[in-house]
């Protein structure tokens, strides 16, 4: 039996990047996983990218779940509210993972502009994306887990484990702000054997990063000739598996409220990337000074 067999998955954000590979290793595991985002086939969102909640939808299907695209815009309290009215109908009241992924930031952050001079519009739109979505998903997620009684998993995802400045104030408080979200909601999930954690990936080979490189999986090593760094890339089925294996782990609860990350889950479960490799970020950073 596949360990997630039976379990009941949100994954917010899933059309691509992290949300992508962390809703198909879901489906891999056996989950049903309910793929949401705003792109859809016919009605692409403001990010200026081609995936679609569908696609996705078809990878977790094909990899062994059952993948449902269901469109949400999480800015949207109603589209929020709507979903999890439709996921409690469809599965009795269940809901086991709720992944945070919702972000949509990259477009308006400018990097390494001090605050003062940064569009305030765009970094206050950073929050609304990146941490109110958050909160409006957990706030609709939560109430279905406790009520069904069988604990639980909420994963917020994020870049980087710690409180070091990102290049960005407004990044910076994005990131960091959903670090604390999983630590201040395991406090209060606890009594109900939920758990809340903050997941981050490494360098992430994600579509829009290949893109920028103008390279694809099959040739992603040229693009060391502009960034030597992206030799340690992972891609997104990495924190993918991470997020699988924690969801797998019976033993979850006693990491609830922790910042984890891809490569050190990688070395204490056993999985590997993609083509067979073990990507450690943190110990190429380290050793980089950076």
């Amino acid at each position: 039996m596949k360990p997630l067999d039976g379990k009941i998955a949100v994954v917010a954000g899933a059309t691509r990047g992290a949300g992508r590979g962390i809703a198909i290793a879901l489906g891999r595991a056996g989950a049903t996983v309910y793929v949401t985002g705003r792109s859809v086939r016919g009605s692409l969102s403001d990010m200026g990218r081609s995936e679609t909640i569908e696609e996705t939808a078809e990878l977790v299907t094909a990899a062994g779940g059952q993948g449902i695209p269901v469109r949400c815009d999480y800015t949207i309290e109603d589209d929020v509210r709507t979903l999890y009215a439709r996921v409690a109908e469809e599965q009795q009241g269940r809901l086991d993972i709720q992944v945070n992924d919702i972000w949509g930031g990259d477009p308006l952050t400018v990097w390494h502009e001090p605050f003062w001079e940064h569009s305030l519009h765009n970094g206050l739109l950073i929050q609304q994306r990146g941490v109110h979505t958050h909160m409006i998903a957990s706030y609709y997620a939560a109430p279905l887990m406790i009520a069904h009684g069988s604990g639980g998993l909420i994963i917020e995802i994020t870049d980087g484990y710690d409180y070091r400045y990102r290049g960005n104030l407004y990044y910076s408080l994005a990131k960091i702000s959903v670090i604390h979200l999983a630590q201040a909601m395991a406090a209060d999930l606890r009594p109900h054997n939920i758990a809340a954690v903050a997941l981050t990936p490494g360098f992430l080979r994600s579509e829009a990063m290949l893109d920028h490189f103008g390279v694809q999986e099959s040739n992603w090593r040229d693009a060391a000739a502009q960034d030597p760094h992206f030799l340690q890339s992972e891609t997104p089925a990495l924190v993918g598996q991470a997020a699988a294996a924690l969801a797998s782990d019976p033993n979850v609860l006693a990491r609830s409220g922790q910042a984890l990350t891809s490569w050190d889950l990688s070395e204490e479960y056993g999985f590997a990337d993609a083509d067979g490799s073990r990507p450690h970020w943190g110990r190429y950073a380290a050793e980089h000074g950076f």
